[in-house]
């Protein structure tokens, strides 16, 4: 389940990183930064 969740959030936040570069907003960088985060350490750790 742990991998599921952090293949989503991995996901989300590469759907994240195109829209920052269509509009320019730090609120997108920092939901990219934390999905990133939140997803390396579900989907790489057990």
């Amino acid at each position: 389940m742990k991998k599921l969740i952090g293949l989503v959030a991995l996901s989300i936040a590469i759907g994240m990183l195109v829209m920052l570069f269509m509009t320019n907003r730090f609120v997108g960088l920092v939901l990219i930064v934390l999905l990133l985060l939140i997803g390396y350490n579900y989907f790489c750790c057990d």
